[in-house]
C-alpha cells in the first residue's frame, strides 16, 4: 500500500512539475519580442514551397517555433496572394519560384491559387517559375503549374497524366456479416450520405451526381492545360484515353512541361535570366513565411486610408454540438460549434470599425440543429451590416445552411454546394450482441417507446414511420428557409434540392450560388454593400499564443493532444468522427460521404 502511495504521489508530483514549467515556458516566450522585419537584399528570388493542403488561411501554432524550428510553415491561400502581390511591387524581388510537389487541396482553393499566380505572370515582367522535386507533379500540383511562365521537371521524375476519379467505400456487407442493422431515414432522393450504411454500390442519382462533379472538375483541369500546351480538349481526351504514363519524360514530350532539368540547373537558369555579369554571382531566396513578415510598405505598396474594417470569420470543419466537439491542445480550429460562431462573431462586430462580414465556409454540414443555430445568428447579423458568404472546396448541405442566411453567396466554380436533404440514423445491434456475441438485454420501461432509439433493438413500424416524420419536418423547414432567401418557391427549391450535390458553376443556374469567385471577390462586395472605398480586413478565430494556449482547458486539451495528435490515423478519426455523429439520434445535414477527386 506504501509503494502505491508513493508511486500516485510522484506521479502528481511529475504533472505539477510539467505545468509549472510549461508555464513558465509560456510566460517565458511570450515575453520575447516578435521577429524583426526581414531585409531583403537585391537580386531575390521568393521561392513559395506547395505540397498537400492549400487552407484558405493558416494560423501559426506557437509550438511550431519551439518543436519544429527548421520546418518550412505550410503556404496557404491568403499568404500566396498577399506575397504574390508585395513581390509584383518589390523591386528587390526578381521573380518567383513555385516548388510544386503532391498537392492535396480541394479544387475551389486551387482555382484561387490559380488565378492569384496567373495575375501576378499577367501584372508584371518578372518571372515565375514552376518546378517539381523528386515527389514529381500529380494533376493538382500540374494544374498550379500551368499558371507559370514556364514549368520544370527532373528528368526521371513523376507525372500523372489520367484523369480523374472518386471512390465511396460500403459497409453494408459488413454490417450483415457481424449483425449489424442500419435504420435510416433521408429527406431526399440524393441524400447519399447514408448509402454506405445501406447499399453495397453507388444508386443511379448519387452516380449521376458524382459524375457531374468530377466532368466540372475535369472541364476546369483541361482548361488550363489546353492554354499552357496549345492542344485541344479533344487532344487531351485522347490522349488521356489512350495507354496512361507516369514519367516526366512523357510530360515533356507532350509539351506539358517545358524543359527536364535538375534543381542545380535551374539555379543557373535564374541566374542568366536574372542577368548577372559575373558567373560567381548568385540570387538570395527568401521563404513563403519569411517574406510574410515583409511589410507592405517595405515591398513598395502604398498603405490607404481605410474607411473602415470588413472582418472575415474562416468556419472550417464538420457542424457539431459543442459537447461533441472536444478540443486539441496543439490543433486548430477542427470543427464548427454554435459557441464557437457566437464568440467570432460578437468579437466582430463589437469592433465599431467593422462595417461588413465575410463568412468564409469549408464545411460538409453535420448537425441540423447546430447549422440552424448559426443560421439565426447570421440572420441577425445581416440587420447590422452586409454578410457575404465565400465558399470554399465545400460547403454543403449544413454548410449551404449557413450560407443561405447571407446577402450574396459567392463560390468558385468548382466549389461541391447545394446537398438540401437530411437524415437521421439508428444502428439496431440486437443480432450481434444477441447472435454474434451471446449478449443478451432485458428492460423495464415506463412507456411503450421509452427505449425506441436504443441501439439494441429495432423500431417498430410505428416508430420508423415518426422516425421519417422527424427528417421530413426539418426537410421542409430546410427548403422554406430556401425558398425564403433566394427568391425561390418550394416546389422549385425542392427540385434542385432533395440532397443533390452541385457544382457552383451548375449551382449558380440553379440560383443557389450568387456570384462565381474566390474571397477577393467577395471582399469587393462586401465593400459595396458597406460603401468601402478603401478597407482593411480583420480576419476570425483570432490567432492564440502560448500563454493562452496553457491556460485554457488544460485536461481536455492534453487528453486530446495523446489521443489524436500521437495516437491517431486521418482516415480512422474521420470515420469515427462521422460515425460517432450517426450514432446520435440528431438530424444530419452532411455531406454525401468524403469526396476525394483524384
Amino acid at each position: 500500500m506504501k509503494f502505491f502511495k508513493t508511486l500516485i504521489a510522484a506521479t502528481l508530483g511529475t504533472l505539477l512539475a510539467l505545468v509549472v514549467i510549461f508555464i513558465v515556458l509560456a510566460i517565458t516566450l511570450s515575453t520575447v519580442g516578435e521577429e524583426p522585419e526581414p531585409y531583403i537584399r537585391e537580386n531575390t528570388v521568393l521561392k513559395l514551397n506547395v505540397s498537400g493542403a492549400l487552407p484558405a488561411r493558416s494560423i501559426d501554432n506557437p509550438f511550431d517555433e519551439l518543436l519544429n524550428p527548421t520546418r518550412q510553415k505550410a503556404v496557404s491561400l491568403e499568404t500566396l496572394k498577399n506575397n504574390l502581390t508585395k513581390a509584383a511591387a518589390d523591386d528587390n524581388i526578381k521573380g518567383v519560384l513555385l516548388e510544386i510537389d503532391f498537392v492535396t487541396e480541394g479544387w475551389a482553393n486551387l482555382q484561387a491559387a490559380h488565378r492569384a499566380i496567373t495575375q501576378f505572370r499577367d501584372s508584371t515582367d518578372k518571372f515565375i517559375y514552376a518546378m517539381t522535386n523528386d515527389a514529381g507533379f500529380n494533376e493538382k500540383g500540374y494544374f498550379l503549374a500551368t499558371a507559370a511562365d514556364s514549368v520544370f521537371s527532373p528528368p526521371e521524375s513523376f507525372f500523372e497524366f489520367d484523369g480523374f476519379y472518386t471512390q465511396v467505400t460500403f459497409y453494408d456487407n459488413l454490417f450483415e456479416r457481424i449483425g449489424v442493422e442500419a435504420e435510416i431515414t433521408r429527406s431526399g432522393k440524393y441524400k447519399g450520405a447514408v448509402e454506405p450504411y445501406l447499399r453495397d454500390d453507388l444508386s443511379e442519382e448519387n452516380e449521376y451526381q458524382l459524375t457531374q462533379i468530377i466532368d466540372g472538375v475535369s472541364s476546369t483541369f483541361l482548361e488550363a492545360v489546353s492554354k499552357k500546351s496549345g492542344k485541344s480538349v479533344e487532344e487531351l481526351n485522347n490522349l488521356l484515353n489512350g495507354t496512361p504514363h507516369l514519367t516526366a519524360g512523357y510530360g515533356y514530350e507532350q509539351g506539358f512541361i517545358d524543359s527536364l532539368m535538375y534543381a542545380h540547373q535551374l539555379d543557373s537558369l535564374i541566374t542568366r535570366r536574372i542577368g548577372f555579369e559575373d558567373e560567381d554571382d548568385t540570387f538570395e531566396t527568401i521563404t513563403n513565411s519569411r517574406y510574410a513578415k515583409v511589410s507592405n510598405e517595405s515591398a513598395g505598396i502604398e498603405d490607404l486610408d481605410s474607411d473602415g474594417k470588413i472582418a472575415v470569420i474562416y468556419a472550417s470543419g464538420i457542424i457539431i454540438p459543442e459537447i461533441a466537439a472536444g478540443g486539441g491542445f496543439l490543433n486548430n480550429q477542427q470543427f464548427i460549434t454554435a459557441p464557437w460562431f457566437k464568440e467570432q462573431l460578437e468579437e466582430a462586430t463589437e469592433d465599431d470599425d467593422v462595417k461588413a462580414l465575410v463568412v468564409r465556409i469549408n464545411s460538409p454540414g453535420g448537425s441540423g440543429s447546430t447549422s440552424d443555430a448559426i443560421w439565426k445568428m447570421i440572420q441577425e447579423t445581416r440587420e447590422k451590416m452586409p454578410v457575404i458568404v465565400s465558399m470554399g472546396p465545400v460547403a454543403a448541405s449544413g454548410g449551404y445552411y449557413i450560407a443561405m442566411a447571407a446577402d450574396t453567396i459567392v463560390a468558385e466554380p468548382t466549389t461541391i454546394t447545394g446537398s438540401i436533404g437530411v437524415f437521421s440514423t439508428k444502428f439496431n445491434t440486437k443480432q450481434l450482441f444477441n447472435d454474434e456475441l451471446g449478449i443478451t438485454f432485458d428492460e423495464v420501461r415506463s412507456h411503450e417507446h421509452a427505449d425506441w432509439l436504443s441501439t439494441t433493438r429495432g423500431f417498430t413500424p410505428s416508430e420508423q414511420k415518426a422516425f421519417q416524420a422527424f427528417s421530413d419536418s426539418f426537410y421542409d423547414a430546410f427548403i422554406t428557409k430556401v425558398a425564403q432567401s433566394r427568391g425561390l418557391t418550394k416546389p422549385q427549391v425542392h427540385d434542385v434540392a432533395q440532397g443533390r450535390v452541385w457544382i457552383a458553376a451548375d449551382a449558380q443556374q440553379q440560383k443557389l450560388v450568387d456570384v462565381l469567385g474566390g474571397l477577393d471577390k467577395a471582399l469587393r462586395i462586401a465593400a459595396e454593400k458597406a460603401e468601402l472605398e478603401e478597407f482593411e480586413t480583420e480576419d476570425y478565430p483570432k490567432a492564440k499564443d502560448l500563454f493562452q494556449l496553457l491556460m485554457g482547458s488544460t485536461q481536455s486539451k492534453v487528453q486530446s493532444w495523446f489521443g489524436d495528435s500521437i495516437l491517431g490515423n486521418d482516415h480512422i478519426q474521420k470515420l469515427d468522427q462521422q460515425f460517432s455523429m450517426m450514432k446520435k439520434q440528431d438530424l444530419m445535414l452532411l455531406f454525401p460521404y468524403d469526396i476525394s477527386i483524384e
